[in-house]
């Protein structure tokens, strides 16, 4: 390994420990940004039980994370070929979400978020902002500890990906075959901020209900679930739940005869009906234009 190789290691590490510092679950990375550590399974048959870890080996990417220095380092000392370090989304103390923006070629995921923001009723605070090396930039979240965010690629929007629980993102400092990653100006002194709850609904809609055991199965009705999403609107999120369900509504056809249950929901949750229709008017207009 030559010595600009062994000092881009060595900063690799300092950088690793300094998110772990900040109790950040770190893993090293190789150039391509993936895992450094190759699975112990790789070998292993086709079919055979996925392990996440609990052989106690490493090589299992983000699960083998950890803020505990000696962890660091002792998966750092067995990549030592790692460039960079990947922080899972997900876990605690931040439960970090990342909003991945990218602007290559004609896509413009800035501008794109921006756009869901304005119609979606949210402004993105101040947080931790991660510019990477093709131009985009990362945003850090904290999410709640009980939500469970998915993973997209976009799903929101062209160019935009979010990672979540079981993803990971690309520490600041770390150096891959298309370059580095860094802190923008000022985001140092940041936490990540929280996640407003009109993106969050985007991007972790609620999960249906699990069948009860024994309970003869029923299928609910469609729509049903959007229903219940505008149902669980709390104040301050009633017309963004409400504009979300109907978008979804329309877009799977739905729009015509789930419009007056859409609308009963949202005014039981405290908007008048004059509001609800707007709102669902405005859903209509936006998904079934041209």
């Amino acid at each position: 390994m030559a010595f600009s190789d062994r000092q881009t290691a060595t900063l690799a590490l300092a950088h690793a420990l300094s998110a772990a510092e900040r109790g950040l679950p770190v893993i090293p990375l190789s150039p391509t940004k993936l895992p450094a550590l190759r699975s112990p399974h790789h070998d292993d048959a086709p079919g055979t039980a996925r392990c996440r870890g609990e052989c106690g080996l490493l090589g299992h990417g983000v699960h083998d994370a950890t803020a505990d220095p000696a962890g660091v380092r002792a998966l750092f000392a067995a990549a030592p070929w790692a460039t960079g370090y990947g922080i899972a989304c997900g876990r605690p103390p931040h439960h970090l979400i990342g909003v991945d923006l990218d602007t290559k070629g004609e896509t413009d995921a800035v501008a794109a978020l921006r756009e869901l923001a304005l119609r979606h009723l949210f402004t993105l605070p101040p947080t931790v902002t991660v510019l990477t090396p093709s131009g985009g930039r990362h945003l850090w979240l904290s999410g709640p500890p009980d939500t469970v965010v998915p993973n997209s690629a976009s799903r929101l929007a062209p160019g935009i990906d979010i990672r979540g629980t079981g993803g990971y993102l690309v520490g600041p400092g770390s150096v891959t075959a298309h370059g580095a990653y860094r802190l923008a100006e000022g985001a140092a002194r940041l936490d990540p901020a929280p996640c407003p709850p009109a993106l969050l609904a985007l991007i972790a809609p609620p999960r249906p209900a699990r069948h009860r055991a024994g309970a003869p199965h029923e299928p609910p009705p469609r729509g049903a679930g959007l229903v219940h999403f505008v149902l669980a609107a709390h104040e301050g999120q009633r017309n963004t739940r409400l504009f979300w369900a109907a978008c979804r509504a329309y877009e799977n056809g739905l729009g015509d005869s789930l419009t007056e249950q859409l609308i009963v929901a949202a005014v039981r949750t405290g908007l008048t009906e004059e509001e609800a229709r707007a709102t669902v008017a405005s859903a209509a207009r936006l998904t079934t234009r041209a």
